[in-house]
């Protein structure tokens, strides 16, 4: 018998106004360079938030594990052709950090629904 899973993100209001005014204060600080790190935030901000909830009730959480030194090396690789191309390869950029974060992602138990 196949078993029946959905996705349940828990993400408020409040807290994707707190992620855009600290990331926006960051870019503004460092003069952009902070965008190439907001890919990356912006994903385990909403992977770690995101549960699977089966028939039973039963809950388990995604969590994203990528390292700091992970990320410098791709985003390395990232700034060049993001400037290579006039900024066009920062849109390509977004949806591989995207695939990166994904593939780096595992599943835990949690107990209980995600409130």
């Amino acid at each position: 018998m196949e078993q029946t899973l959905r996705l349940k993100a828990d993400i408020s209001i409040i807290d994707i106004l707190g992620h855009l005014i600290i990331w926006l204060f960051l870019s503004i600080i460092t003069f952009g360079i902070a965008l190439f790190f907001f890919p990356y935030s912006f994903s385990n901000f909403i992977i770690n938030r995101t549960f699977f909830i089966d028939e039973n009730g039963n809950c388990k959480r995604m969590f994203c594990n990528i390292d700091l030194f992970s990320k410098i090396g791709h985003i390395i690789v990232w700034i060049i052709i993001s400037i290579l191309t006039l900024g066009l390869g920062y849109i390509f950029y977004f949806y591989r950090v995207w695939n990166y974060a994904l593939n780096n992602t595992s599943i835990v138990s949690k107990v209980g629904h995600p409130t």
